[in-house]
């Protein structure tokens, strides 16, 4: 039977309480989010901290819970196309980028893609760190979809970790980061892409540009829409937001510090007892393994990680922060890991590898 607290949705807990998909967990944190509390749940990419995107106090609170600046703004989650117009006035886009934003919606919705539109003045400015466009996201994830439904329509909702952390892909992560912060932690397992969602914008003059890479390529974008330009650099300015979320250059780090190395680099490390090592495939593992002057000790397996052992660049996304976790739960004086292929996913798993290396700051070198 279901519990009398379940009806109301009202309740807190100095920890977090873990939920499973069931519909009547489901409704019960939808509940929860329409009354102002934070609820986690999982995507198709990572797991998200919800909060209603039309409450600027619940939004005020997602804030505090990463410790996140207000500066950078969030993404809203709709569950439903027809819900796009809530939250974003897509018909004040000049012809040629709404007829982009129109393609890019009808080719990769429900996915992995956010898009900065203007907003609607329902958006409180907290969720856009006070500029007039809003990242816009419709998740590939059932439960998460039914969430949102069953709640305001519309959730913000950045990665469900501390600011500047690893992203997280299990519950677990979820309850290890912001246990005591939250309110609910729906379950759903592992997520399945494993890496953030792409943010792309759309200027007065049509021409897309990515803000950040994630589990869409470029050359899915770019199959669709044509070129797309790519950003690298970011600056704050005071007073105003940046435009887009994952743009800072110190972000997606690990505790312990990261060090980045192409495959002959990587190859040529040497073995030490207490640093972690992340290799893309089996061949790349292979190679540095081969390099060794003697048989490395057997306690040296659970220093090791290996994205994909067949080179996938689809199952590396998908392992890439599960992997990253593990090892920083490893007392380790420092962190290698190898680049990605610069194409699909890969281009995002380098993009969080430079922030989590430039938020590590210099780090022990690799020869002696």
């Amino acid at each position: 039977m279901e519990k009398p607290e379940k009806e109301t949705g009202e309740r807190h807990a100095a920890r977090a309480e873990i939920l499973s998909l069931s519909d009547t967990d489901i409704r019960f944190a939808a509940k929860a989010l329409a009354a102002g509390r934070l609820v986690a749940f999982p995507t198709e990419t990572v797991y998200g901290l919800g909060a209603d995107a039309f409450n600027s106090a619940a939004v005020a609170k997602v804030f505090a819970a990463k410790g996140r600046p207000r500066f950078d703004p969030l993404i809203v989650h709709i569950a439903r196309i027809e819900h796009l117009a809530l939250v974003a006035d897509i018909d004040a886009l000049p012809l040629r980028p709404r007829e982009k934003a129109d393609a890019l919606c009808r080719a990769f919705w429900p996915g992995p893609l956010t898009i900065i539109l203007p907003k609607t003045r329902e958006v409180p400015l907290l969720v856009t760190s006070g500029l007039p466009a809003v990242a816009v996201r419709l998740p590939d994830h059932d439960a998460a979809r039914k969430l949102i439904e069953l709640s305001t329509g519309a959730v913000a909702a950045p990665s469900a970790n501390p600011f500047g952390g690893l992203s997280p892909t299990r519950a677990e992560h979820v309850l290890e980061g912001l246990g005591n912060r939250i309110d609910l932690i729906l379950d759903g397992g592992r997520t399945g892409i494993g890496v953030e969602s792409t943010v792309v914008s759309l200027s007065s003059d049509g021409e897309p540009r990515i803000l950040r890479p994630g589990g869409l390529s470029r050359e899915a974008i770019e199959a669709v829409i044509g070129p797309v330009a790519v950003s690298k650099e970011v600056s704050v300015k005071e007073g105003q937001g940046i435009a887009a979320p994952g743009q800072l250059p110190s972000h997606y780090a690990p505790r312990t510090g990261l060090t980045v190395h192409g495959p002959e680099e990587m190859a040529a490390l040497p073995y030490r007892a207490l640093e972690g090592y992340l290799f893309f495939s089996a061949a790349s593992r292979l190679s540095w393994l081969q390099r060794r002057p003697s048989a490395l000790p057997e306690e040296a397996s659970r220093l090791i990680r290996t994205l994909s052992e067949t080179g996938n660049i689809t199952e590396a996304g998908a392992n890439f922060f599960d992997m990253l976790h593990g090892l920083d739960r490893i007392p380790l004086s420092v962190i290698r890991a190898e680049q990605a292929p610069e194409c699909g996913v890969g281009t995002a798993i380098n993009d969080r590898l430079s922030r989590a290396a430039a938020a590590a700051g210099p780090q022990p070198p690799a020869v002696s």
